[in-house]
């Protein structure tokens, strides 16, 4: 089942205090990005967040699970009304996220006739 638009909106807006929150849409379901980094994705009306070590520390018991069949484990965010807990576990873990490798421009030849 494929998430609701709603329901990335709302969760993009609970995590806007802690900056610029985008999603995109991926194989059906939704990327999301604070201030251009990936930070996890939205499947089935479900948030789920990459793990981190600080993410770890912040939240030892929070369950984890995969959004996808065969995909790194994630945190499962069930907390998502608390905004204030959110910001602060993406203050905490933004900066071990790596920033998106630029893309690679294709060149074409051009052949002088």
């Amino acid at each position: 089942m494929a998430s609701s638009i709603d329901f990335v909106e709302y969760v993009c807006e609970q995590m806007s205090a802690s900056g610029i929150i985008t999603y995109k849409k991926m194989f059906g379901e939704f990327g999301v990005y604070c201030n251009t980094k990936f930070i996890g994705l939205i499947c089935d009306n479900q948030l789920f967040i990459k793990k981190t070590e600080s993410g770890e520390k912040l939240l030892p018991n929070c369950p984890e699970a995969s959004p996808y069949p065969n995909a790194k484990s994630h945190f499962l965010i069930e907390f998502i009304e608390d905004s204030e807990l959110l910001v602060t576990l993406l203050e905490h873990m933004w900066d071990e996220l790596p920033f998106p490798k630029p893309k690679k421009v294709k060149v074409k030849e051009m052949i002088a006739d």
